[in-house]
């Protein structure tokens, strides 16, 4: 059975194209133009319940055998209607009579205004439509799939996640571009059902005036109600397949259906339908108009509009008391908990990561609003630990009436480090420096990375990316800001008991090396300073393994900062992969008389080694960086310092107060087969 219903539609294929050659039986083609109206009426219905266009990507192929069946029932309708003196089948006759109601003239204007209805408006619509679809969709995959790139970058989403969205904008643009050629065979049908009446009737008229023997007037009339008819047949199902064609690319984005989404974007706005109702009401004073009528939609009307609004007014007092007896008995029950003075201290500990919001953004974090924030958090938590190693503790959200509504901070243990202001309604355009045309909105800057960009309404989201901006939603900016935050914070929020965990979390894998490194070799303390500075430079801790192996081989090194730059040269598979693109990497390099200076400037006392260099000397270092970094900002996006083994800790010390996004290796830390770009060199006169 299974297999019978896979193999319907080629067999449906197959027959419509036989109804071109083999001529059916008056019955059976009643049978036929009954089944098409059926499956129109069903293509139309489901463009109405599908919630995007692609629930019904295969509405292009559907479209194309559609049309081709109609075709054929009109060859085979004429047929028989030019064989058969003029007679169908019941349905052509019924159809026919049913329209012309005894009046040829007045029947056959009537048809024509059905046709020309369905081709100059409905057809011509949907076709206009489809073509702009199509190239704004086209135009708008490459800002799209950037958008994705930046998300799974940022580790919003995952890489089948991503796989799943690029297929989805692939699929998007494929089925647009199939109804842009798909909407012509619609145009294409209603010209050929007007050609194919005015055959049936002058046809008929001949054939039965000379074959026939039958009189002007009787032929006439015979053959009206036939071609009328036959064109009605045609042009029902026609006109239902190109309502659905304009129903389906006029969708726009939703989680809903047609009907849910009229219903509750109509009932959301009641005081719409009382002034609709009042003004239907005035038109009474227009002399001559029916009163009764009037009175009655006006009254429904009114009558609505005004259920609905005591029903929301109803619901907001159902939540205002709620929400004051709450608060009262909060207050109470406040007061008689902190009594115990226990409970206070409960008070003292600080979350390692807060976001607090302004009352308008309380939505965009809400899940009972529907916000899918908590599911970016945990993709975002499951992201870094497979690329950091690490954890990300949980984040506290609170609303803050001290905030701008529209503002957000993010606090890394209590203390604010990063603020943001988003616009709810609004998307945010990106600037990549590449654009083909300007877009109004309203200038702002990308709190993540510092890119100019403009807040956009929704209308103008799909010209801004054909313009070649990154749109992204508001969402997806606070998760962004957080995400950087977070990386940027990383080593003040791994904490004593995440590295606890993490070494109970090898020992499941390699029980004897932690055993034997931890703390026979170094102590907890020294390990969590060591993971701190390498997640202060972006280095990734989840290589454990090789972390202690490489303690271990320097146990008599008890520096955790030295400790930490044997690590790193163990590592330099994970840095070279980090850093490099496409086996290539492009460096600043140091003079090595500036190299020189530096070694010359290293201080050791009893606390350790430090760099102690002339202070005009590191003017003129940071100076001439500074003019290097600003050469090649084009060539290299994340300016990266490539320094001898010695010097390397020292300066990336140095540079942490000027260039804290910069990143400074050593020779050690780079794998042999990478091909190093020298693009500056950093020399002191």
């Amino acid at each position: 059975m299974k297999k019978l219903f896979n193999n319907a539609v080629a067999f449906f294929v197959i027959l419509i194209i036989a109804l071109v050659v083999i001529p059916l039986p008056t019955q059976l083609l009643d049978v036929m133009f009954i089944l098409n109206i059926t499956l129109s009426l069903m293509v139309l219905l489901l463009t109405m319940y599908v919630h995007t266009a692609l629930d019904f990507s295969v509405f292009p192929s559907i479209l194309l055998i559609a049309t081709l069946f109609r075709l054929a029932l009109n060859i085979s309708s004429t047929r028989q209607i030019l064989t058969n003196n003029g007679y169908g089948g019941e349905v052509i006759k019924t159809f026919g009579s049913f329209v012309l109601q005894g009046n040829i003239v007045v029947g056959f204007i009537v048809f024509l205004i059905i046709v020309l209805v369905n081709f100059l408006v409905i057809t011509k619509g949907a076709e206009r439509v489809s073509e702009v679809a199509a190239r704004f969709r086209l135009d708008a995959m490459p800002g799209k799939q950037m958008a994705i790139d930046a998300d799974l970058n940022s580790g919003l989403i995952d890489e089948k996640q991503a796989r799943e969205r690029r297929a989805d904008v692939q699929r998007e643009a494929e089925f647009y571009g199939a109804m842009d050629g798909a909407s012509k065979f619609v145009k294409g049908d209603a010209i050929m059902a007007i050609v194919v009446t005015f055959i049936n009737l002058i046809a008929g008229i001949i054939i039965g005036m000379v074959q026939g023997g039958k009189s002007f007037d009787e032929v006439l009339n015979i053959y009206t109600i036939a071609s009328v008819g036959d064109g009605l047949v045609s042009q029902v199902p026609a006109l239902l397949i190109s309502t659905a064609t304009g129903m389906i690319v006029t969708r726009a984005a939703s989680n809903s259906t047609l009907g849910k989404d009229v219903a509750g974007q109509f009932v959301s706005q009641p005081i719409v339908i009382i002034i609709a109702g009042f003004a239907l009401l005035a038109m009474c004073l227009i002399p001559g108009m029916p009163i009764l009528q009037v009175l009655v939609l006006s009254g429904l009307m009114l009558a609505l509009g005004f259920t609905i609004l005591r029903r929301h007014k109803a619901e907001e007092l159902q939540l205002a008391p709620a929400a004051g007896e709450a608060a009262g008995s909060a207050a109470e029950n406040e007061v008689e908990y902190y009594k115990n003075i226990d409970n206070i201290y409960n008070l003292l500990p600080l979350d390692a990561i807060e976001m607090d919001f302004g009352y308008s953004l309380i939505p965009l974090v809400d899940e009972r609003s529907g916000s899918s924030f908590i599911e970016r958090l945990v993709m975002f938590r499951k992201q870094f630990a497979i690329e950091m190693g690490m954890v990300v503790p949980a984040v506290r959200l609170r609303d803050s009436a001290s905030l701008n509504p529209n503002q957000y901070v993010i606090k890394i243990k209590g203390e604010e480090v990063a603020r943001g202001e988003i616009l709810m309604d609004y998307y945010l355009a990106l600037d990549p420096g590449n654009l083909t045309g300007e877009i109004d909105g309203i200038d702002t800057i990308e709190p993540a990375y510092g890119i100019p960009s403009k807040w956009i309404t929704p209308d103008k989201k799909d010209l801004a990316e054909i313009y070649g901006y990154t749109v992204i939603d508001p969402l997806s900016v606070v998760i962004t800001h957080l995400s950087e935050t977070v990386r940027k914070h990383a080593c003040e929020l791994l904490s004593r008991q995440d590295v606890s965990q993490i070494l109970e979390n090898l020992k499941k894998y390699n029980e004897p090396l932690v055993n034997d490194v931890v703390p026979g070799i170094i102590s907890q303390a020294n390990l969590q300073k060591v993971l701190c500075c390498l997640l202060k430079e972006g280095v990734p801790i989840r290589d454990m393994e090789t972390i202690l192996e490489t303690i271990s081989n320097h146990a008599t090194v008890h520096d955790p900062e030295m400790l930490t730059e044997y690590v790193r040269q163990a590592l330099r598979r994970t840095i070279t992969r980090q850093w490099s693109e496409g086996g290539k990497i492009r460096v600043i390099t140091l003079d090595s008389e500036v190299e020189k200076t530096i070694i010359n400037s290293i201080t050791k006392n009893e606390h350790g080694t430090y760099l102690a260099l002339d202070p005009q000397m590191t003017q003129k270092i940071i100076t001439k960086l500074s003019e290097c970094i600003a050469n090649v900002k084009d060539v290299i996006s994340t300016p990266i310092i490539l320094t001898s083994p010695v010097v390397r800790l020292y300066f990336s010390k140095l540079l942490q107060q000027f260039y804290p996004k910069a990143v400074v290796l050593s020779f050690n830390e780079l794998e042999n087969n990478v091909q190093i770009q020298a693009v500056a060199n950093i020399a002191v006169d």
